[in-house]
């Protein structure tokens, strides 16, 4: 076995130095110094095409990056980086092409899943490959975005947490087409419009989002449109079927399975930012009555961004109407974050934290509470997800506080500490599979502490590590054997992880 997992380690290892000694020849690091030993080089003649190559990667890493065909559906930081394989191979400025690939190594011990019975250690390596490949035509553009997910060592134990969210192989991530007015009727007034297979992100990304930490990622079949004014307001809409996840199987969606609904912006005021939105979903895809979901989610947020020397705040409510089954449905979330940047050196920011999320306390009554996370992500605000990830915002009560430094121009370190309720003690924990139907139990599921360091050399190459300890709460010391609890899964937890990113 110890074989097998060196032998994938290294194989991991070796994929990623090939991908960085890659970057680092093509100048990702932006080395002044390396360009002119090769441009002498091949000015003497003896690399007249590794001169032309390096010429224009050099290029490359000065020239403004076009807009891509999913700026507004995505986070800047997932689509705005040099395009270095691009200017290697000297294509014209109206196609984009790039590579990227993300290495994970994480392990965790002491598992608390009903599903994993046996073992005290759950190692994996996910790699994550993405390609995508556009053509930027002004007014209509075109994308295709592939995605390969694909974990190492999780078939040395049949006891090991997979799922689609860690594995999903060879799949289409993006494609669809795209159509942009800049100045509608002279107004000043932008619009677009997307019809294909798209990847989204919506406010904080509690409820809609295109996943970063996850190994795979959440896709959706349909339309999006946007009007906005610059960067003061926006309105979004869209009429989508969810993609379903298959680990090996190309991914599908179903007729029985639409999600809908529409997004405001409105930034006129620095310190009271408004996003106003509602979400509807109908999920017929099963067959079990108890399964089906019928949602109407509506949603505040208010905030203002750090600035130095100030306090800022971020506070979100969220609330759920519909039916679960025959089941009426109403559940409820609620965050506030409240924070302070100094003005010292590494640029400290503190803040506190506070998340409540409605839980169900009988599963036979006529009322469901339990809420809906939706495709939101969680380890931004959370704990790491992957083949961790215990809390969810569903059934928890959760106080706790951050401290963020920049100790050099591409460096974070935070320390960061949650304390974990359940919101109601007769509920589910999460997705965990434990359940106490007579709250004996009680509510208290533990706190746990992390340190993450990450570092970000440009655009293109990243690297991020973190170590969580979960002291685990007395919750898992009364549960009752019915439950589930794995041997051992009442011990604390520790969770380490380490990533590269690389991008061409």
């Amino acid at each position: 076995m110890f074989k097998r997992i060196k032998k994938t380690i290294w194989r991991s290892v070796l994929i990623g130095s090939l991908v960085f000694l890659a970057s680092g020849t093509l100048g990702i690091t932006h080395s002044s110094a390396d360009i002119p030993l090769f441009t002498n080089v091949a000015k003497a003649g003896s690399q007249p095409f590794t001169y032309g190559v390096f010429k224009r990667v050099k290029t490359a890493s000065t020239t403004p990056i076009p807009e891509s065909a999913d700026a507004v559906l995505i986070r800047t930081k997932e689509w705005q980086w040099h395009r270095y394989l691009k200017h290697a191979l000297n294509l014209p400025d109206w196609i984009d092409l790039g590579l990227e690939h993300r290495t994970r190594f994480e392990v965790y011990d002491h598992p608390w899943r009903s599903i994993q019975p046996l073992g005290q250690t759950d190692p994996q390596i996910q790699q994550r490959s993405r390609v995508r490949f556009g053509l930027n035509g002004g007014a209509f553009k075109f994308l295709f975005e592939g995605q390969d997910s694909r974990v190492h060592l999780s078939d040395l134990s049949e006891f090991d947490f997979l799922n689609t969210g860690i594995r999903n192989e060879h799949d289409i991530l993006q494609l669809f087409v795209s159509a942009t007015a800049k100045n509608v009727f002279g107004t000043g007034l932008r619009t677009d419009l997307h019809f294909g297979r798209l990847t989204m992100d919506f406010g904080r990304r509690r409820l809609i989002a295109r996943n970063d930490f996850r190994n795979t990622t959440n896709a959706f079949d349909g339309i999006h449109w946007q009007v906005a004014r610059d960067k003061i307001w926006r309105i979004r809409a869209f009429l989508v079927e969810p993609v379903i996840r298959d680990q090996v199987q190309l991914d599908e969606q179903s007729k029985r399975f639409v999600f809908w609904g529409t997004y405001v912006e409105a930034n006129q005021v620095s310190w009271f930012r408004l996003n106003a939105y509602y979400f509807g979903l109908n999920d017929q895809r099963f067959s079990t009555l108890g399964l089906q979901r019928t949602h109407s989610t509506f949603g505040v947020r208010l905030y203002e961004n750090p600035q130095k020397a100030q306090i800022d705040y971020e506070i979100e409510s969220v609330w759920q109407t519909g039916k679960l089954g025959n089941t009426d449905h109403f559940a409820h979330f609620q965050h506030i974050d409240l924070g302070y940047s100094f003005d010292f050196p590494w640029s400290p920011r503190f803040l506190i934290h506070y998340d409540y999320a409605s839980g169900d306390r009988n599963p036979t009554d006529s009322q469901s509470s339990g809420f809906d996370t939706l495709f939101g992500a969680r380890r931004f605000e959370y704990v790491g997800t992957g083949n961790f990830g215990p809390f969810f915002r569903s059934n928890i009560s959760s106080p706790g506080w951050r401290v963020i430094v920049v100790p050099a121009k591409g460096w974070k370190f935070q320390l960061k500490q949650r304390f974990w309720y359940l919101a109601t003690s007769r509920g589910a924990f999460a997705v965990s599979g434990l359940r106490d139907a007579s709250g004996e139990s009680g509510n208290y599921l533990g706190h746990d502490v992390e340190v993450r360091a990450q570092w970000k050399v440009n655009d293109n190459v990243e690297f991020d590590a973190g170590y969580d300890h979960w002291f685990k709460g007395s919750y898992f010391d009364r549960l009752p054997a019915s439950a589930g609890l794995p041997p051992g899964g009442n011990k604390d937890t520790d969770y380490f992880y380490i990533l590269t990113k690389f991008r061409l």
